[in-house]
């Protein structure tokens, strides 16, 4: 016979681990850990800028450096064309979506082995390690920005109508570089190795991207060119902030579109593929 407590107390509501669930509400889980990923991003902005003399500076000395080099090198001694435009707005208009990509990639790419404390210790959607690294990158481009305007002044060159169209371009860099950001952040878990591969591959494509000189220089290889997503994106800001003074061509826009969907969609794949061994590999 069965006490009153015992017939009246509360039924105690279960907890039910099953296999497979994480991958079942995996995006639903990636907007309720939404904070996180604004919390991680925040701390890495902080961090980045921490105890240094001076402070966020230090985004507009590499870029202010690699302008006057590439600006001597491809604008003095080339003599490379830049179409009634002055030749340092040429290059800035293109330093400046090369360095969102690089930062971004450069972040996205090392993410995952920078938190191991965070990872290897409670669940969520590791898809947001990579998201967080980004936003460090935009701030870094926002600053950047100012070094262009600070130009425009200078030369008295302003865009037009065609700046409205900057986003576009702006979230087609981040695309690609989180496209490739994923795979190789994937890959640094399992091989170390990629932490030095990264940083060289990034010193090579800066001169594989048309940064100091424009695409239409090399109109024999442009298609093969725009292989490399970074060529649509670059080309596209050009087009914005130089009013059409350098043209945006539409297969090289279309390709590099294309690749940058093949990246994301095939980074996704591998990054989710991945994920579960990485508490155990990391």
């Amino acid at each position: 016979m069965t006490s009153p407590a015992e017939t009246t107390a509360p039924s105690t509501p279960e907890l039910v681990l099953e296999a497979g669930r994480a991958d079942a509400h995996y995006w639903q889980d990636l907007w309720r850990y939404r904070e996180l990923l604004g919390f991680l991003a925040w701390r890495d902005i902080q961090v980045r800028y921490k105890q240094t003399v001076l402070g966020a500076a230090w985004a507009l000395l590499q870029p202010a450096i690699t302008l006057v080099v590439f600006t001597y090198v491809f604008g003095r001694l080339a003599h490379m064309p830049s179409g009634n435009v002055p030749y340092p707005l040429l290059v800035m208009a293109g330093l400046l979506p090369w360095q969102l990509f690089a930062n971004a990639l450069s972040n996205a790419s090392g993410s995952l082995v920078s938190n191991t404390h965070l990872i290897s210790k409670v669940y969520f959607p590791r898809l947001v390690v990579p998201l967080s690294a980004l936003a460090v990158a935009l701030i870094d481009f926002l600053i950047v920005a100012l070094l262009y305007l600070g130009l425009g002044a200078w030369f008295n060159f302003w865009p037009d109508w065609r700046a409205v169209l900057l986003p576009l371009f702006t979230l087609l860099g981040l695309l690609a570089a989180l496209g490739a950001g994923l795979w190789l952040t994937a890959l640094t878990v399992r091989f170390r190795d990629f932490r030095f591969i990264v940083p060289f591959l990034l010193q090579v494509g800066v001169f594989l991207s048309p940064v100091g000189f424009s695409t239409s220089t090399v109109p024999n290889w442009r298609l093969l060119f725009s292989l490399n997503p970074m060529v649509a994106v670059i080309d596209g800001f050009r087009w914005c902030l130089l009013r059409g003074h350098q043209e945006l061509y539409l297969p090289s826009l279309f390709l590099g579109v294309a690749v940058t969907v093949l990246l994301l969609v095939t980074g996704l794949w591998y990054f989710r593929r991945t994920e579960r061994g990485f508490a155990d590999m990391i």
